[in-house]
């Protein structure tokens, strides 16, 4: 019996594997990419939440990293998350919280260089 030799780039041509998995992102982007998702909080805004007595417990945070994750979708680049009686200034590109301010600090308080505000209910987002 005769058959005909394709050429690899001939129609229906199955190439054998090689027996290597196709490649993906690597463990290292992959780390990278969650990294980068996680919500850091700087220094700064670590000193105001302990001055003024304030925990974030993980639901807060996972709270305030999905309040991020909205206002990079809109585009946000300094956001204002309010949640409860707190508010809080995030560096949306950095995923980063960069001050907060309770309480009587709020009253008649003037935030500028934002270009967008979240507001969190303590249920959710």
């Amino acid at each position: 019996m005769v058959e005909r030799i394709s050429g690899p780039g001939a129609p229906g041509a199955v190439r054998p594997s090689d027996g290597r998995p196709a490649q993906g992102p690597s463990f290292r982007e992959i780390l990278e990419r969650v990294r980068q998702e996680e919500l850091k909080i700087s220094a700064h805004a670590q000193k105001r939440l302990a001055e003024r007595q304030i925990t974030l417990g993980p639901d807060d945070l996972a709270r305030l990293q999905r309040a991020v994750t909205l206002a990079e979708a809109k585009g946000g680049r300094s956001s204002l998350l309010i949640y409860g009686n707190l508010a809080l200034v995030a560096s949306v590109p950095h995923r980063t919280v960069v001050t907060a301010v309770t309480g009587e600090g709020l009253e008649e308080r003037v935030f500028t260089n934002i270009d967008s505000a979240v507001i969190i209910s303590r249920s959710g987002v």
